[in-house]
């Protein structure tokens, strides 16, 4: 249980319990009892539906400080969410705001996605045939040519249009700002980067585990429907 509801909880039983010791006979604590159990009853309650509501957060996940994002985190929008917020903002907007994953369809098979994104539209791919990038020592990957009418065609599907909010998450929030400026420039005016993205920043010890939606323990999965995928 987290520290906070338990903290909250064990306060209302300590007032509950020292009330039924302090004033007032024997006789008119035990008439009174029935109500306070009643109110803790409902206070649990409350404090149990908060919990769940709220998405519960790993104990070492740590939020990004959207006031000290490093230049490549950076949109010319300036709309940043944390993985938390981007669960929340879609769980409550629903089908009236985009979620769109734009990793690989690699990272997406095998890393794994949030189970509430609409679709994967891949910002970037590694190139086919494959070449290497000495620069970063890594596969070399290339702009989706396709990016920007995949995900027209996503919005036009959903009846939504270029001033409605669209979400954007890649690994740990790099590639989400360079798509939100190649959306925005091309007349989309509410798109938000998930700044620490799907896996997260990588902590001293070279692992990615200090935040993300994976470290905030939020809904993921490593399967997608046909509907989430993108085939092209």
């Amino acid at each position: 249980m987290d520290v906070h509801i338990h903290s909250a909880i064990t306060a209302s039983w300590r007032k509950s319990g020292n009330a039924a010791a302090g004033g007032g006979t024997a006789a008119q604590s035990k008439r009174r009892s029935p109500v306070r159990e009643e109110n803790l009853k409902q206070a649990i309650f409350g404090l149990a539906l908060a919990l769940f509501l709220t998405p519960a957060l790993a104990g070492n996940y740590q939020p990004v400080d959207v006031t000290r994002l490093p230049e490549g985190k950076q949109t010319n929008l300036g709309l940043y969410l944390s993985a938390p917020e981007a669960f929340k903002m879609k769980s409550e907007g629903g089908a009236g705001v985009l979620f769109i994953d734009i990793r690989t369809k690699g990272e997406i098979q095998f890393v794994g996605a949030p189970t509430v994104i609409d679709q994967n539209i891949p910002f970037m791919e590694i190139d086919n045939p494959a070449r290497w990038d000495q620069r970063s020592n890594r596969y070399a990957m290339s702009l989706n040519p396709d990016f920007v009418g995949a995900v027209a065609a996503l919005a036009a599907r959903a009846n939504l249009g270029k001033g409605d909010p669209i979400i954007l998450m890649c690994r740990s929030g790099d590639r989400s700002a360079r798509a939100v400026n190649v959306l925005q420039q091309a007349g989309y005016a509410k798109v938000y980067s998930v700044v620490d993205g799907f896996e997260g920043d990588v902590s001293p010890a070279g692992r990615r585990e200090l935040n993300g939606w994976k470290n905030a323990d939020l809904p993921w999965s490593y399967k997608i429907s046909e509907s989430q995928a993108y085939i092209r």
